[in-house]
């Protein structure tokens, strides 16, 4: 061991036996990661694609790498072999062969051609450069991490979205004959045109992941194995949402296929009723003019002949089978049907207003009358020319409902007081009309 030379200390056998059978097992092991690069089912994909974009220029440099990688392999088993064949002269090396083993397994002593060194240094091209067997593995495993990390993305992308966009491709083709038997096409149906740019987008989005497959993926932060990341699956999921409405909307057409003839039905029944309901509106407010006086009655208006239209439309839509038009329709009509109902209703209410104010003082004049009745006092003339006061007003026509309300509560007033017990039951009715308002 007192012998040195550049690389160190000179190895014993021991030390050059454990070296070289370290350096055999990192050389199978180098050897087998090799060949299954070289059989990668990606790699193969790769060297036959027509490649495009960012996927062609790093295949381009991985090619160069997977080739500096074998060309450093070849140089590290011949170096392997050479130092084998040093050990094997003799059964006890002599001091020049541990001293050669020595510089050959620890020292720069492998020789890389131009060719082959050139890629792996910066600056000019140099004619070759030399490495230690430790630094050749470094480079070789950095140069095959890059490579299958590239080829394993690949083949991720490839494996994944190809096969998604034909069954969505499926789907999409089931879709449209669905579409075209109700009459959704493009240029008549937003729907229509929605499955348009869908196909035509997935056309174009599996071009892109065949010959660029990774302008499609998402490498893993923070992450520095080989192929460390997943599918960029942004493209495709919004086309399938896309279709996903599509189909709602198709669904939607076809429930109007199913169901037409009885929406048609409670939509001529809605809009019945509302004519009836307006109808019956203006005969109330030709009553309340007749019997109300000094009141404000709002004029009913006739109904829409727009809407009658529109059902007429719609009618013909379901004769013709115009499923994708009706559903937009059917569905417009539905709900100014109700808002025209709910307007009549409205109306009537309104009309109808003083008539139920006028039945409402009736019932309360009736109502203190049987309160008064139940105590004894109906005979009381104060009351009695007060009731038939307010009766009179209450029950002829036109009744000025704000002049009846008045007579009403002199009434209340005087039945108050009277049960009450502030004035004598049988007193005249001059003297009880002294605090009238």
């Amino acid at each position: 061991m007192g012998v040195t030379d550049p690389a160190g200390p000179v190895m014993d056998r021991d030390e050059v036996d454990r070296a070289l059978a370290r350096l055999g097992a990192e050389h199978e092991a180098i050897e087998t990661s090799l060949l299954a690069l070289q059989d990668h089912a990606g790699r193969r994909l790769l060297e036959g694609a027509e490649l495009t974009g960012v996927t062609k220029e790093r295949w381009a440099a991985t090619e160069a790498s997977i080739t500096l990688l074998w060309a450093y392999f070849d140089t590290y088993s011949g170096a392997l072999r050479a130092a084998r064949e040093i050990r094997a002269r003799r059964r006890w090396s002599s001091r020049e062969d541990l001293a050669e083993l020595t510089e050959l397994l620890r020292g720069e002593s492998v020789t890389v051609p131009g060719a082959a060194a050139a890629p792996a240094l910066p600056g000019p091209g140099r004619l070759s450069q030399s490495f230690s067997l430790a630094t050749l593995v470094e480079r070789m495993n950095e140069l095959y991490a890059t490579g299958l990390d590239m080829v394993v993305a690949a083949d991720a992308v490839w494996s994944a979205l190809p096969a998604r966009i034909d069954l969505l491709a499926a789907e999409l083709q089931r879709t449209r004959r669905l579409a075209h038997s109700v009459g959704v096409r493009p240029g008549e149906h937003p729907a229509g045109d929605d499955l348009e740019h869908v196909t035509r987008t997935l056309t174009r989005l599996r071009a892109e992941v065949i010959s660029d497959p990774l302008a499609f993926w998402a490498p893993a932060q923070g992450s520095s194995a080989p192929g460390g990341g997943r599918p960029d699956t942004t493209v495709y999921d919004r086309q399938a949402r896309a279709l996903d409405e599509v189909r709602r909307e198709i669904e939607a057409v076809l429930g109007v296929r199913q169901d037409a003839e009885q929406r048609l039905i409670r939509l001529r029944d809605v809009l019945s009723r509302a004519d009836r309901t307006l109808a019956e509106a203006r005969t109330a407010r030709g009553e309340v003019l007749a019997k109300i006086a000094a009141t404000e009655v709002p004029v009913v208006s006739g109904p829409p002949t727009v809407l009658q239209e529109q059902l007429a439309t719609a009618a013909e839509y379901r004769r013709q089978a115009r499923w994708h038009r009706l559903s937009p329709l059917l569905e417009s009509l539905e709900q100014k049907a109700d808002d025209e109902l709910q307007r009549a209703r409205e109306s009537l209410t309104a009309v109808t207003a003083p008539l139920a104010v006028r039945a409402e003082l009736r019932g309360r004049l009736d109502a203190y009358k049987a309160k008064v009745a139940r105590h004894g006092l109906a005979e009381d003339p104060l009351l009695v020319e007060r009731y038939d006061a307010a009766r009179r007003m209450l029950w002829s026509a036109p009744c000025d409902l704000r002049v009846a309300e008045q007579a009403v509560r002199r009434y209340q007033q005087a039945a108050a007081e009277l049960l009450g017990g502030s004035r004598v039951p049988g007193q005249g009715g001059s003297e009880g009309r002294q605090g009238e308002p």
